[in-house]
C-alpha cells in the first residue's frame, strides 16, 4: 500500500515541479556546471560533494533546483520519499514558506501519516540552524563542506568579548 501511496506522490511531484519552477523560480537562473564539472573541484569541496552525490544517486541536476540537492547535503537528509517531506518540514523550520513547500507538506503528510515523528523533528531541526534556505549555493561551491555545515547547523553562536 505505502508503494501505491509513493507512487502518487511522485506522480503530483512530477506535475507540479514543472509549474514550480516556472512561476516560482522565474528569475533564477541555471547554474553554470554540469555533475561531471562539480567532480573537477577540490576534494573537501561544496562543489566536489555535491558532484559526487549526483554520482553515487545516478542523479542529474535539474535547472534552477540545483539548491534543493545542496539542501541534502547541508542537512543530512536522505532522497526517499519521507525523506523529502522530512526536508520540506526543515525548511520550513528555517524560515523558508511558500505555496509549493506548505502543498507538499500537506499532501505528504496526508499520504505518508505514519512519518509524523520524523517530520516534526526535522522541523525542530530547521529552526535550530541558521536561515540557509535562501543561499546562493553556486557561489559558494569552492567553500570547504565541513565548515560550511558547520556554520550552518550553529544556529547562534556565542562570542565572548
Amino acid at each position: 500500500m505505502k508503494k501505491l501511496r509513493v507512487q502518487f506522490l511522485l506522480f503530483v511531484y512530477g506535475k507540479t515541479q514543472k509549474l514550480y519552477r516556472k512561476y516560482f523560480k522565474k528569475k533564477k537562473r541555471q547554474w553554470q556546471f554540469n555533475e561531471q564539472q562539480l567532480l573537477s573541484f577540490r576534494e573537501d569541496s561544496l562543489g566536489r560533494k555535491l558532484g559526487e552525490f549526483y554520482k553515487r544517486y545516478g542523479f542529474t541536476m535539474i535547472p534552477k533546483m540545483e539548491n534543493h540537492d545542496v539542501h541534502h547535503l547541508i542537512t543530512g537528509c536522505g532522497t526517499n520519499f519521507e525523506d523529502e517531506i522530512a526536508m520540506q518540514y526543515l525548511l520550513l523550520g528555517n524560515g523558508k514558506l511558500n505555496a509549493h513547500l506548505l502543498g507538499a507538506i500537506v499532501l505528504g503528510t496526508l499520504i505518508l501519516p505514519e512519518y509524523f515523528k520524523m517530520y516534526i523533528k526535522a522541523f525542530k531541526k530547521g529552526q535550530s540552524m541558521r536561515p540557509f534556505y535562501q543561499w546562493d549555493f553556486e557561489a559558494l561551491l569552492w567553500q570547504d563542506f565541513e565548515h560550511l555545515k558547520n556554520f550552518i547547523q550553529q544556529k547562534n553562536t556565542i562570542t565572548y568579548y
